[in-house]
């Protein structure tokens, strides 16, 4: 069974789960598909965890803290939140490849350059051999290929990034990872026991909103 690894290049966490991500594609079909992050939380009448005071500096220290202890190397951009759109068209305009996606994370993440503008992704476009990126990441089809992604993930309930969906299950965040793992190895692990009881459990209180 296929699964589909959901992310926007916003997030920290999606470049701090993409290793594993990829090795774990190497022995099960993972499809990558670049999302805006902001089109789910405006669906969900959210906001991300970067717009909240208090929670968007602790949200970056963990990312930093999780990189430090996970052996990964992590630098944030010039700034954070960014726009990502050009970033995930030019994934797109690459053909979503793997080798696309995790270079233009690198470029965002690991040297911590900017990646929300046509110009400062240039390099990274031209290791793919597109040459006018203005243009590349400007397509209709380009546009649509991403606005259809978003649309495909709120039908699908995604609610974050990072996230895997897979069967019927959403595994969301890159602490989470263990869990698709656990799911590979055993179909059905969470279908059953405590897990089958707290799907259907019910809400004693619901917030006035």
């Amino acid at each position: 069974m296929n699964a589909i690894w959901y992310f926007d290049f916003i997030s920290p966490f999606a470049y701090l789960q993409l290793p594993r991500i990829r090795e774990l594609a190497q022995h099960h079909p993972i499809t990558p598909r670049p999302i805006v992050l902001a089109a789910l939380l405006r669906h969900h009448g959210q906001l991300g965890p970067a717009e909240i005071p208090g929670k968007r500096e602790f949200t970056y220290r963990m990312a930093q803290w999780t990189a430090e202890t996970s052996g990964v190397v992590l630098r944030f951009p010039p700034a954070h939140p960014f726009n990502p759109l050009p970033a995930l068209r030019l994934a797109i305009a690459c053909g979503s490849s793997w080798q696309a996606i995790t270079t233009i994370f690198r470029h965002i993440w690991l040297r911590g350059l900017a990646g929300d503008d046509a110009r400062s992704l240039a390099g990274v476009a031209d290791d793919f051999g597109i040459v006018d990126i203005e243009t590349a990441i400007a397509a209709a089809a380009v546009k649509e290929e991403l606005r259809a992604n978003t649309e495909e993930a709120i039908a699908a309930g995604v609610f974050g990034v990072p996230t895997l969906h897979f069967g019927n299950c959403l595994i969301w965040g890159n602490d989470a990872t263990p869990m698709f793992e656990k799911m590979l190895a055993d179909r059905d692990y969470f279908e059953r026991g405590e897990y089958a009881r707290i799907e259907g459990l019910p809400a004693a209180i619901e917030r006035v909103r």
